[in-house]
């Protein structure tokens, strides 16, 4: 996904969103005052009617963080207004409040219709939840209305973020249908849309989190899944109603989840530059140590001074980085993915510094506040298109590094025939330097190149094995002779390494000291016939122990691999020369003057004897 495809989703969310702050129908009644009541309404008329003389004037939206900041528990505000509409036609009235924190009940004409949940602490959070009301028909009078609602929330100090201080928004009366389609909006705004992408982002940010240990050289992918996972139990904590936990624990828990966020955005900031500093790591380790001590030590009746502090904090420490990876990173493809997340984090936080200022959440406030977890969800997805990218051209090169490898090999073995058919010594030695150094000057050093070089480790262990074996080719061609006593320490080394690592228990029975000696074909071909022979052990035998014997028997050299496999079928028997490998096997040491035979039957495994006349292999080829 591109940044002008990145430009586009936000604009097309942003249109979308607009929609969800229209006003409300001109036939609503907005409510912007409200009497503040200094204790509960009685349940007489005449008591009711002298509290509410008693009462104090109040505008809305009335936000404890600006009026009253010192104040936690319960008030009552009481509304007086005329019905409008044609009561006996049924026509139903509604009450609609945006912003209400933390929890609410409502009385009409002093009967309770409605209630939030929970009055008690830990109090029903609705913070995020808009409330639609019914006014019930038959409770209306013709005359004056009394609406009387009961607020519950907590002081400012008391809460990290100064939206969750008590408050009450200003309130909106009106034909039910009109106020429903509001509050389906807003409740879209607030409620589902940021549920959406918490799913999202959880979802997403695990399934990076996996991807990140599985591919450790891609580390900030790990990373992003820690803020994409961290996001998402953040933006949980506005919108979730109930919660196990005292507010005063869920408002910490808030602030320390807010600090893991910052730290995995440094540490993503820093990998995805390729970056990595230690001291980084112990500082942000301590500064992480220190938060969680400063907060207990400010308790829960001085949290919001210490949130504030640490708010702070974190901001600079993420701009700094931010704006350090956009200065050394300018020229980098993924610079944007950077820069997105700064420019929404930054309109996030002035949206919430505008809408302190104005003295209440502003509707397009709930948009703004959406481009992080959208932006984080963006990114992520971007993050996810890239890795899929490089695995494809890991995978490309690969198979690139495949065909030249036939390529060589298909070149090797045509040089080597030519080379046999030659009977002049000094031309068919020249020659063989000449295609040795060829292949070490130039094959290996790339190969080697790509050992070091390669960020995948299938392609790095495909291009080690194949140096291997260009070196096998190449010390074949040298043509200097190899003593037997060597040649099989060297197999059983190799034989007994890889039947270990298949999980098969490998025994060897071979004369320790053989003064005779093998030419270089006869040791690179008898090499790779006891590769092919162990290589089918191990993929098609089914057996769990196999012993390999080597020995001189009437001035031939001899090798025995036997298996107690499940053997070689009937259907399988009948096309030797065409499977595991075994034409290949017959083949090579036809080219030794020997041979090469197949013993089996099913379940009682399989026996491969090499015979390989000395007087042969110890000549020069």
């Amino acid at each position: 996904m591109r940044p002008p495809a990145l430009l586009g989703l936000l604009l097309c969310l942003a249109a979308l969103l607009a929609g969800a702050v229209a006003p409300a129908a001109a036939q609503t009644l907005s409510v912007r005052s409200a009497q503040l009541l200094q204790a509960a309404p009685a349940s007489s008329g005449a008591a009711a009617s002298a509290l509410a003389e008693s009462g104090s004037p109040v505008a809305l939206p009335d936000l404890w963080a600006h009026s009253r900041p010192g104040f936690s528990g319960t008030l009552w505000y009481r509304i007086e207004f005329q019905p409008f509409g044609n009561l006996e036609s049924g026509d139903l009235l509604a009450l609609y409040i945006q912003h209400v924190c933390s929890n609410l009940e409502v009385y009409l004409n002093r009967q309770l219709v409605h209630s939030g949940g929970r009055m008690v602490e830990p109090y029903t959070n609705n913070c995020k939840h808009p409330q639609l009301i019914t006014l019930p028909a038959a409770l209306l009078r013709p005359g004056a209305n009394l609406l009387d609602i009961k607020l519950a929330g907590h002081r400012l100090q008391e809460v990290a973020l100064w939206q969750r201080a008590g408050g009450l928004s200003a309130l909106q009366i009106g034909p039910l249908s009109a106020l429903q389609r509001l509050h389906a909006r807003q409740t879209a705004l607030q409620v589902s849309v940021p549920q959406a992408l918490g799913v999202t982002l959880a979802l997403l940010g695990s399934f990076m989190l996996a991807l990140g240990f599985v591919h450790r050289r891609e580390s900030h992918l790990a990373y992003f899944g820690a803020l994409a996972l961290g996001w998402a139990l953040l933006d949980a904590r506005l919108w979730l109603r109930h919660l196990p936990l005292a507010h005063s624990v869920g408002e910490f828990l808030f602030c320390v989840l807010l600090g893991f966020i910052t730290w995995a955005t440094l540490q993503f900031l820093l990998s995805l530059a390729g970056v990595r500093l230690r001291w980084m790591d112990r500082c942000l380790q301590l500064q992480s140590a220190l938060m969680v001590l400063s907060l207990l030590i400010a308790g829960p009746a001085r949290l919001h001074a210490a949130a504030l502090f640490w708010y702070a904090v974190l901001a600079l420490e993420v701009m700094a980085v931010g704006l350090w990876h956009l200065h050394h990173q300018r020229h980098a493809r993924s610079v944007w993915l950077s820069a997105a997340m700064l420019a929404a984090a930054a309109a996030a936080g002035l949206a919430e510094l505008l809408a302190l200022r104005q003295g209440g959440p502003a509707g397009w406030a709930g948009a703004v506040q959406l481009l992080v977890p959208v932006t984080l969800t963006l990114v992520g997805l971007r993050l996810v298109q890239q890795h899929g990218h490089t695995l494809h051209h890991a995978e490309h090169d690969r198979q690139q590094l495949e065909q030249v490898l036939r390529q060589a090999t298909s070149e090797i073995e045509q040089s080597y025939r030519q080379l046999a058919d030659l009977r002049v010594e000094q031309v068919t030695e020249r020659e063989r330097k000449r295609i040795a150094a060829d292949l070490h000057d130039d094959l290996g050093a790339k190969l080697l190149t790509i050992v070091h070089t390669s960020e995948s480790e299938r392609i790095s262990t495909l291009a080690r094995e194949a140096l291997e074996e260009m070196r096998l080719s190449v010390r074949g061609l040298t043509g200097k002779p190899v003593r037997l006593a060597d040649a099989l320490g060297d197999w059983r080394a190799e034989v007994v390494a890889r039947l270990g690592q298949a999980g098969i228990q490998g025994s060897w029975d071979a004369p320790e000291d053989l003064p005779q000696t093998l030419s270089a074909r006869a040791y690179v071909q008898t090499t790779r016939i006891l590769r092919e022979a162990t290589s089918n052990v191990i993929k098609h035998s089914g057996g769990t122990h196999c012993s390999v014997t080597a020995g001189i028997t009437d001035g031939d050299f001899q090798l025995v691999v036997q298996d107690n496999g499940e053997g070689i079928s009937d259907e399988v028997d009948g096309r030797l020369d065409r499977g595991h490998g075994l034409a290949s096997m017959k083949n090579r040491a036809k080219q030794l003057q020997g041979q090469c035979l197949v013993e089996s039957g099913p379940g009682y495994g399989t026996v491969i004897r090499l015979t390989v006349p000395l007087d042969r292999a110890t000549e020069a080829p």
